[in-house]
């Protein structure tokens, strides 16, 4: 999300075999490790925002008076950079074990933020809600599964991902708007692509890897890199704009919480 000032914007390597290089991980070979750079792009322009108008909860409104809050769903710089992309390595990889401190993530000026974020499976996420009004935290997940309520500020409510999974959903059913994504893996090799579409993944097992990238609109993309010892590898992954989205990724998205919750922005 960007902010700006009133009215403010809230947008939202390489090992050789005889029979040449294996497509499986190379965990096996500790320290030799390399980096994985690369850019998520979007061919073309980005779709029109959706305004989150916040009148179905008066404080809501009173939080965000005076800002332009938007729906998120598609981040583009200038150059193309698509932002909110996770990015990971499909396994096998042997579990490791999490960090122990948690992921957090942030009810705050009735967001979620940030709006995609990846974290280790057995770590503990924390959600914090840090606005004067009700949220819950509700999963829409068969593996990670949570409802729970937020209905004071400073509330703080904390699970431990107890699967591998990309993606799951999290939304607040009392503010129809408000969703974030979890990936939850169970090795560090993940990013989320920044706001001009950048992202790294260090300490990568030398090896060939197949690298995929997801985006709640545009779905997933799949690249082959090749990782030499010391050395970075580069991964480029471009949408068109013309991948269909899921209904059922979206439906949060346009369900109003109210009758005037959200508006499509013109242009």
């Amino acid at each position: 999300m960007r902010r700006a000032a009133a009215p403010a914007t809230l947008c939202l390597g390489l090992l050789l075999w005889v029979a040449g290089p294996s497509m499986a991980p190379l965990s096996a070979q500790g320290s030799a490790t390399g980096t994985i750079a690369g850019h998520v792009r979007l061919q073309g322009p980005a779709p029109p925002s959706t305004v989150i108008r916040m009148g179905a909860d008066p404080r809501c409104s009173r939080a965000t008076r005076g800002q332009r809050i938007t729906q998120d769903v598609v981040l583009r710089s200038a150059d193309g950079g698509l932002a909110n992309a996770f990015v990971h390595l499909q396994g096998p990889f042997p579990a490791t074990p999490p960090p122990a401190e948690p992921v957090t993530i942030d009810q705050r000026n009735c967001i979620f933020v940030p709006r995609v974020v990846g974290a280790r499976t057995g770590q503990t996420m924390q959600v914090t809600n840090s606005d004067a009004t009700a949220h819950n935290v509700h999963s829409v997940s068969q593996t990670n599964a949570f409802n729970a309520s937020q209905p004071k500020q400073g509330m703080v409510y904390r699970f431990q991902l107890k699967a591998d999974e990309v993606m799951m959903r999290i939304r607040c059913d009392i503010h129809s708007w408000m969703v974030t994504y979890v990936a939850v893996m169970r090795h560090p090799y993940f990013a989320v692509s920044g706001v001009d579409g950048t992202f790294t993944i260090a300490r990568v097992p030398a090896g060939r890897h197949t690298v995929q990238v997801w985006h709640e609109r545009y779905g997933t993309l799949t690249r082959t890199v090749d990782v030499k010892a010391g050395a970075t590898a580069t991964v480029e992954f471009s949408y068109t704009g013309t991948e269909k989205p899921s209904s059922a990724e979206l439906r949060d998205l346009v369900v109003p919480a109210g009758p005037d919750a959200l508006l499509v922005a013109a242009g």
